[in-house]
């Protein structure tokens, strides 16, 4: 970061500029293909240099992309760069070759890709004053001192690590091998049980690049798994800079641990599925954690998966990946089973006298519940708490219970915003819809006929925490979801109480089911198992498979055995007789078989147009006008075109919501359709809202 003026140019040339700007505002000013603008400057402006440019009467903070040596817009309307800002130095090719893949994967603007990939300080136009012939940033120079604060003292030490399983130093080996034999792509399926000690191969691995001068970019699903990863690298690589990156930052803290990576200094980053697109100028290792699951799918904005980003940039730095989890994908088992991923098993937990815990089915047919819970169910609790053990009860439902109901008449507790129930939450009073965020009071009488005995049914984890409460006074429950979590902060808090012993129960949706290693944890119980069997989404099976054996796989992870009770109405589906036996890969085999004979993903490609409108006549009209686009170029490209169909949650903050299906076997044909059906559907010029999503995970 020289904080000098750049050299002028003997003449003035035309830089092309990324913007993120909205697409029906380039006018015939822009490359439709990309949203990139010419502007004219007279200072030498290298790719991936920041610019402050004129938009209108704004300015705007954009990316040089390129010098060209033709516009096609007239030289009078090619307007001049206000600044060049060399306060950070230049993007890298190889960042420019990712998100140049996903601008044209996803079928996005290139600057509505790598603009938000940047801090949002660095985003800012404003803050910058001309000073002793170079621009400056106010921010920059506090941002510079945060920046030492990062880096460590006086070299020492880590933890030593220990002495690792056959099956740990086995998998370790084999990537350790490639990650210090630089220049080859290696994408490895790290699949073990819970508990298995996935994370020590983790961190040999990670040695061995750190050992390279590499460094290594770390992703994990949630926030709330970063705390406790950041304490083992810090121990272990005492030494090595650690930066993290997640949406929960500031935006002083994201810029300052975003420009250690970009600036080499951090050896080691930390974050979620945003820092797959920070900048890593010397990247020798990618690991992902946990890579099954869906956090890793961006449901706003650029919907991409960070999963499948990573591997796309472990292939064009051609280095290794790591993809680990206890019940992968079936996207990646899938690769695994082609040979295009290596799979390496870790089958036994990595602690001698640790056993997978022992999974019982409590049939609800039979059983009779009260409040929620069957008679063993209730026995079992008891009996930890009297051992002085801990206990999880999971239930992915927050809130007191999914529906408020009038018993007298029909009446139930609506969105008014959207086509779903508002869900009660006993403690503010309040009923909340979890879609849109609406709100209001619970009303004193029935708006319908007026009745006060309004009822709540089923149920969520405020009223199962209130339930053990009252079943167990002198117990220490504590209940985690994000409800219980806003406050930053507050979940690491919550979780290291439960690691030091001061919770005895355990309530939680899937914020607790992954990641976190209880010791003293040896009962879970899972309170209804049941709603996602039956599903029209037909990744329901998968998902719920992952979280049963994800949670269950907290209990007895040392010398304590554990053991998980799950209440089901279903006991003999064959979801669960997979998961009674710990076995994934039936499990799998069985689900890859119907996928296959239904034509459904990983053995089809989907993309998917969404619009909404203020009628649903509307967004289905659009809908109907793509579709017909697409029909006239379906057979050239080998594409299913399916009709347009209101989607399930068909309401949301007052507008009406539909999509259309597009199918292929082939994910290049699929890509090369849409390259075209993109243009044309630009030019239906239409003003409602829309997007086109590639491989969503909700169909």
């Amino acid at each position: 970061m020289s904080g000098q003026l750049p050299p002028k140019k003997e003449r003035e040339a035309i830089v092309r500029i990324a913007l993120d700007v909205p697409r029906a505002a380039h006018l015939d000013a822009v490359e439709p293909a990309d949203l990139t603008f010419d502007y004219r400057t007279s200072i030498v402006a290298s790719p991936g240099q920041r610019v402050i440019v004129p938009w209108g009467r704004r300015e705007l903070v954009g990316l040089v992309v390129a010098e060209v040596q033709q516009s096609s817009l007239a030289e009078e309307r090619i307007r001049p760069i206000v600044a060049l800002l060399d306060d950070v130095s230049a993007l890298s090719p190889a960042w420019f070759q990712l998100v140049r893949f996903a601008a044209q994967y996803y079928q996005r603007p290139l600057g509505e890709v790598a603009l938000p990939a940047l801090p949002s300080l660095l985003r800012r136009p404003s803050g910058y004053r001309l000073s002793e012939g170079a621009y400056r940033s106010r921010s920059m120079t506090g941002l510079q001192k945060k920046l030492k604060a990062l880096l460590p003292g006086e070299a020492c030490a880590g933890e030593p690590a220990p002495i690792l399983s056959a099956e740990q130093a086995s998998a370790a080996e084999v990537i350790c091998s490639v990650v210090t034999d630089e220049g080859r792509f290696a994408p490895y399926l790290l699949h073990g049980v819970t508990g298995s000690g996935k994370t020590e191969v983790y961190l040999a691995a990670i040695a061995a690049a750190l050992a390279r001068g590499r460094q290594v970019l770390v992703l994990v699903p949630e926030i709330n798994l970063t705390p406790q990863l950041e304490q083992v690298f810090r121990a272990r690589f005492a030494s090595a800079v650690v930066a993290i990156l997640n949406s929960g930052m500031a935006d002083g803290a994201r810029a300052v641990n975003w420009l250690a990576a970009h600036e080499g200094q951090a050896d080691i980053l930390l974050g979620t599925r945003m820092a797959v697109l920070a900048s890593l100028p010397r990247l020798g290792l990618i690991i992902v954690d946990e890579e099954h699951d869906p956090s890793f799918k961006q449901q706003e904005g650029l919907r991409y998966s960070a999963r499948d980003l990573a591997v796309v940039r472990a292939q064009q730095a051609a280095i290794p990946i790591v993809l680990g989890s206890a019940t992968p994908s079936l996207e990646s088992w899938s690769q695994a089973l082609r040979g295009r991923y290596v799979k390496l098993v870790l089958a036994k937990r990595a602690q001698e006298d640790a056993r997978l815990p022992a999974i019982r089915l409590i049939d609800t047919r039979r059983a009779k519940l009260e409040h929620g819970f069957s008679e063993p169910l209730r026995t079992a609790i008891a009996a930890r708490l009297e051992r002085g053990e801990q206990s999880l009860v999971f239930l992915n439902r927050r809130g007191y219970a999914p529906v408020l109901s009038c018993p007298a008449c029909t009446w139930i507790s609506d969105c008014r915003r959207c086509s779903a129930h508002a869900v009660f939450h006993r403690p503010d009073g309040l009923m909340h819809c979890h879609h849109c965020g609406w709100s209001a009071r619970v009303p004193r009488a029935c708006p319908e006929c007026g009745n006060q005995d309004l009822a709540p049914l089923g149920r969520g984890t405020q009223r199962v925490e209130e339930t053990l409460a009252n079943w167990f006074p002198q117990a220490r429950l504590a209940r985690i979801d994000r409800d219980s979590t806003r406050r930053q902060g507050s979940a690491q808090t919550m979780f290291e109480a439960v690691h030091a012993g001061e919770v005895d129960i355990l309530v939680g949706t899937q914020m607790v089911a992954k990641g976190h290693d209880f010791r003293n944890l040896t009962l879970v119980g899972v309170v209804d198992a049941d709603t996602a069997l039956f599903s029209q989404d037909f990744r329901a099976g998968e998902r719920l498979f992952a979280n049963l054996m994800q949670v269950a796989g907290r209990a007895g992870r040392a010398d304590k055995p554990g053991e998980v009770l799950i209440q089901t109405r279903f006991p003999h589906h064959e979801l669960f007789t997979a998961l009674v036996a710990h076995d994934f890969e039936r499990f799998a085999q069985q689900q890859l078989a119907e996928r296959k004979g239904a034509g459904l993903p990983p053995f089809a490609h989907h993309a998917l147009l969404r619009a909404e409108a203020t009628s649903l006549a509307q967004a289905l009209g659009f809908l109907e006008q793509a579709r017909s686009c697409a029909l006239a170029r379906a057979e050239e490209f080998g594409i299913t075109v399916y009709d347009a169909v209101p989607m399930a949650l068909m309401r949301l903050a007052n507008l009406e919501r539909a999509q259309l299906l597009i199918e292929s076997s082939a994910r290049p044909a699929l890509q090369a359709f849409l390259a075209q059906w993109m243009a044309q559907l630009h030019a239906l010029h239409s003003r409602l809202a829309w997007h086109v999503e590639v491989d969503p995970l909700d169909i």
